[in-house]
């Protein structure tokens, strides 16, 4: 792993940082669904198979998918707008109402009777996932219907300071779609900040940053995953100029980030999770975080140590959870 001095993230340098994210409008393009958690205990094993009977105790739902980007936004205090396609059906209406009630823009987003919104429904006993149930139509979006997102994507864009496109996998992006977004956001110097998917391989030229997790990115050169760093350190050097882009993050779970950028030595940065209950978000968080540094105008390597500490905050958390800036500065202080 590279090693080289690294940045003192301290509240002082912070507090400025997370005030300046306040005056954003973000635009994330994405796949739209709603988690659903239902928590409970287990006591006994059913008669009828060999599987945990769970009573339920509490139930919760929060916009899930590109829709947790906006959360995690929006709980730093930056205003975040969604585009992207959901159901008219009853999960579609939940999940509208619980983004209105968190106060991010809903005007980019399509409705259609022709296909389901997505569903993700977790249970859990004992902190732990016991089942995860999922109801959606992959690749259900038709040309017609991806067209009315990217219309409705790009009368937003031009009010916002940056755009996120989080690729779920779930049939919304095309390379058409993606050139599109990219070429629009250039044209008015708005910053990109891509969250890729290894199920589907597209091309990401000319977008400000991409963040590939491990697989993704080795995925992404057609080569098999490789747990030796100096292998980590080819793929993103490799992909930084196969992408043409600015910068380049490579998150690495436990073993961290490192961040990629032209004529620089790789920046590593280490895992700062103290405990890990649940890394479903992380990577929203991460993502989050990156494309606010970027709206902001920060350097690279701030805006990843800061995303790092933002990631590590929500991997001790339950569920797909955000963090606030309280959190980050305190997280900062344990740290420095």
């Amino acid at each position: 792993m590279p090693s080289h001095t690294k940045l003192r993230i301290s509240p002082d340098l912070l507090r400025p940082a997370l005030r300046r994210f306040q005056q954003l409008r973000i635009l994330i393009v994405g796949d739209l669904m709603l988690d659903e958690f239902i928590y409970g205990r287990v006591s006994r094993i059913s008669p009828e198979a060999p599987v945990p009977v769970v009573h339920v105790e509490k139930e919760s739902a929060y916009p899930g998918g590109a829709a947790n980007v906006a959360r995690n936004l929006a709980s730093l205090g930056i205003h975040a707008e969604l585009s992207g396609g959901i159901g008219q059906d009853e999960t579609g209406q939940q999940l509208l109402h619980l983004l209105r009630h968190g106060k991010i823009g809903v005007s980019g987003i399509c409705r259609s009777g022709k296909f389901p919104t997505i569903r993700k429904t977790r249970i859990l006993a004992r902190q732990q996932q016991v089942v995860r149930v999922d109801r959606e139509e992959p690749n259900r979006l038709t040309p017609k219907e991806r067209d009315a997102v990217l219309r409705k994507a790009l009368q937003v864009l031009p009010r916002c300071d940056a755009m996120i496109l989080e690729d779920y996998g779930k049939g919304l992006f095309d390379q058409p779609l993606v050139d599109a977004l990219l070429k629009a956001a250039h044209a008015k110097k708005i910053p990109t900040a891509i969250d890729p998917n290894i199920n589907n391989p597209l091309q990401w030229n000319g977008a400000t940053l991409v963040k590939p997790n491990r697989t993704e990115a080795f995925g992404a050169l057609g080569q098999p995953d490789s747990a030796n760093p100096k292998d980590w350190i080819a793929a993103g050097e490799e992909l930084l100029l196969k992408w043409s882009c600015e910068h380049l993050l490579l998150t690495l779970g436990e073993h961290g980030m490192i961040l990629f950028q032209p004529h620089q030595k790789p920046y590593a940065i280490p895992s700062r999770a103290r405990e890990v209950y649940d890394v479903s978000g992380a990577g929203d968080t991460v993502v989050s975080l990156l494309a606010a540094g970027l709206g902001a105008g920060l350097r690279g390597d701030l805006s990843a140590e800061i995303a790092n500490l933002a990631a590590g905050i929500v991997v001790g958390k339950l569920g797909t959870a955000t963090v606030t800036s309280q959190e980050i500065i305190e997280a900062s202080r344990n740290h420095g």
